[in-house]
């Protein structure tokens, strides 16, 4: 279905999932968010294919170049390259100038292209951050037959003209324009798009493009822009790309080439249809878009297959991409009764009047080391919160300016790239009694849903997904871990298919039946049978039917609604049941890389772990005969297993450290939000930024 390398799957999957984390960042607490009841076959095929660290190494690659070499205000003295080559274990680059000698951290390679050297010592990626990006436009322009990505930087050239199918030629835009998008590397580039892509500047959520109608608008707005660049010399190596798809006109691509030749070191190219505009660019790479076969990539010295992103993966992407657009919400069920903020700090430290005088000690603040024994004792109880203690800072650890973080690395706190959860179980799939494909905002609520997967069996195996993967029974070794996917798999989604259970196991290459018959034989001898003798995994007695589990085989997710949903509605005194629902979560749902099926159910679970770490940490803070800061810092670390990106939950951290009087806790708990955001590339919500503010100048 897709013609599309690792960096533009990543690219895709990078955007859905920062769109997500946004999504779910702007909701209130108990707000429910919007989800696809089934993630798409274009989703779940690039998720499958998305390779980041290709990315990344060469990222860090040409950053430490960058780094390494005496570079003056306009650039000069950072080699110009034509293109990079990204294998499985290699990354090539190809110099402008091929007789000019390797920079570090690259070697000399075959055919004038320089490889990066294995042992080569590369700035870490806080260091990285801070080296602009020496070729912001390189893009993926296809593969080579041993499936190695090849790069053209686009900013080298002043045009790149695609002959073919018109669709074709949309179809390889708009690979090039959602990897430049995504892109690491491209923070400085600036796209247009003409013919297609109207909708990715509200979608996709960076701000590098943007369209417009007709291309004389594009001329006048690039006119305008190199007017700007002569006024504004700092701006001058910002590459500016035109991406068309549309047809030129011959009077319209004469002027495009004009003014580009009048451009100067200003770096602009553009990418359209060569039938009209192959006259005014004779210089310029010519490609066709509807080979399917290799053809000569003349600037890389290689024959490579084109990348074109169908029209119908496009589609899905941008569906999914709307769906995760969509406001939150209200609450509904008993997640209406999750509670909201406080309105200010004080609230944690100053309790109605009649509470005053039972207000119970703060606790000392944590010692000077994270690890230290003394540390370790610190809090009441004598328990240690990993998650919390290896984020805390040396003694007088600086607090950052809310405008300015911190590139500090914080143990292993680093934010997760989840998506958002909803309070709602997603709608069954294809396959399944009741198929909804659909996007939809108002699925049925959970409180019909929580009662489903109990059991007289006390001995039924559990599957366990809020963290990694576990079914009791089946061995986390050899075969295992796919046997216990392919369990919770029965267990979410029962009643599909032979042929999509095949492709939900490995999208990218799907299980052949003789597969799946054995890893079903696998699992029903894992698990075993009930008292009676049934199997856990009963035998189909046809073709046509389904595939199941026992409907007495547990899971923990399960167990958890039941705990939340009759505790929520008690307020404080259903503080015991959500701290036993917490005790479950052992990490972020389906762990650090789940199946793309599971992405539905995996925004839910996130979400709602933190809906209940937030309830228990605001009871917990404030004061009164609930309050236990202990407690409130075990549902902090909890939420934070779950989503290292939720600033609700850092907000918690803040007012209860605060309660604390733990000053360096406080400043623990801001630097680490403040690296979220870094590494995430967002701005802190403007209730963080209040609460930083009040705490910071309370605590002076």
């Amino acid at each position: 279905m897709l013609g599309s390398g690792a960096l533009l799957a990543a690219a895709v999957t990078g955007a859905l999932a920062l769109r997500r984390t946004l999504q779910r960042r702007r909701r209130k607490p108990g707000q429910t968010i919007a989800i696809a009841g089934e993630t798409s076959p274009a989703e779940a095929q690039l998720a499958a294919a998305a390779e980041p660290s290709g990315a990344a190494r060469l990222d860090l690659a040409l950053r430490t170049m960058a780094h390494q070499t005496p570079r003056q205000e306009d650039g000069a003295g950072v080699p110009v390259l034509r293109a990079a080559r990204i294998g499985a274990r290699t990354v090539h680059v190809l110099p402008e100038d091929l007789s000019q000698e390797p920079v570090a951290p690259f070697v000399p390679g075959e055919d004038s292209w320089w490889q990066l050297d294995a042992d080569a010592v590369l700035l870490d990626e806080d260091a990285a951050r801070d080296v602009p990006a020496p070729c912001p436009g390189l893009v993926t322009i296809g593969s080579t037959d041993k499936g190695d990505l090849v790069l053209l930087n686009l900013a080298r050239t002043s045009a790149l003209l695609l002959d073919g199918n018109p669709v074709h030629i949309t179809e390889v835009c708009t690979s090039l324009v959602l990897e430049l998008g995504m892109s690491p590397w491209a923070g400085d580039v600036e796209v247009v798009t003409v013919g297609f892509g109207e909708e990715l500047p509200q979608l996709l959520p960076t701000t590098r493009i943007a369209h417009m109608r007709q291309p004389a608008h594009a001329l006048r707005d690039l006119t305008e822009r190199l007017l700007e660049a002569h006024q504004l010399p700092d701006t001058t190596h910002q590459p500016y790309l035109l991406l068309c798809a549309s047809t030129l006109d011959a009077d319209i691509a004469w002027e495009l080439a004009d003014v580009i030749d009048k451009a100067g070191d200003i770096p602009v190219t553009v990418v359209a249809p060569a039938s009209t505009a192959a006259p005014h660019f004779p210089d310029a790479e010519l490609l066709n878009a509807s080979l399917n076969t290799p053809q000569r990539l003349d600037s890389a010295g290689h024959d490579i297959t084109i990348q074109r992103l169908e029209h119908a993966a496009y589609l899905q992407i941008t569906t999914a991409l709307k769906v995760a657009a969509q406001p939150a919400h209200e609450a509904e069920g008993a997640w209406k009764d999750v509670p909201g903020e406080p309105a200010s700090a004080e609230q944690s430290t100053q309790g109605e009047q009649g509470e005053q005088g039972d207000r119970p000690a703060a606790p000392e603040p944590l010692a000077a080391k994270p690890g230290d024994a003394a540390a370790q004792e610190a809090e009441a109880g004598g328990e240690v919160f990993p998650a919390l203690l290896a984020a805390a800072g040396p003694t007088g650890l600086p607090l950052l300016p809310s405008s300015t973080p911190t590139s500090q690395t914080q143990g292993d706190d680093s934010p997760g790239t989840d998506t958002p959860a909803t309070g709602t179980r997603p709608s069954p799939g294809p396959g399944e009694e009741t198929p909804d494909a659909e996007p939809t905002a108002n699925a049925p609520s959970t409180a019909a849903k929580a009662d489903e997967g109990t059991t007289d069996d006390p001995h039924a195996p559990e599957i366990r997904v809020l963290g990694p993967i576990e079914v009791t029974g089946v061995a986390a070794t050899g075969h295992g871990p796919r046997l216990a996917q392919l369990a919770t798999l029965l267990f979410f989604r029962p009643g599909r298919s032979a042929d999509t259970l095949c492709a939900d196991m490995d999208p990218a290459n799907p299980w052949h039946l003789s597969t799946l018959n054995a890893r079903m034989q696998g699992l029903r001898r894992s698990l075993g049978s009930n008292p009676d003798g049934d199997p856990y995994v009963p035998r189909r007695k046809s073709a046509q039917d389904p595939y199941r589990l026992s409907p007495s085989v547990r899971c923990d997710w399960t167990h958890f609604l039941q705990l939340v949903e009759r505790a929520l509605p008690a307020g404080p005194a259903g503080l015991p049941d959500l701290e036993e629902a917490l005790s479950l979560v052992r990490g972020r749902p389906f762990g650090g890389a789940p199946l793309p099926w599971a992405e539905p159910y995996q925004q839910e679970m996130t979400t709602r772990i933190v809906d209940v770490a937030h309830t228990v940490a605001t009871y917990r803070t404030a004061p009164g005969p609930h309050q236990d800061l202990s407690a409130a810092r075990r549902a902090v670390a909890t939420g934070l297993d779950a989503d290292q990106a939720s600033e609700l939950i850092y907000r918690d951290w803040c007012r209860l450290e605060h309660a604390a009087g733990n000053r360096q806790g406080l400043h623990t708990a801001i630097t680490r939000v403040q690296q979220v955001n870094r590494e995430l590339d967002c701005s802190l919500e403007a209730e963080t930024e209040q609460l930083i503010n009040n705490t910071h100048s309370s605590a002076r």
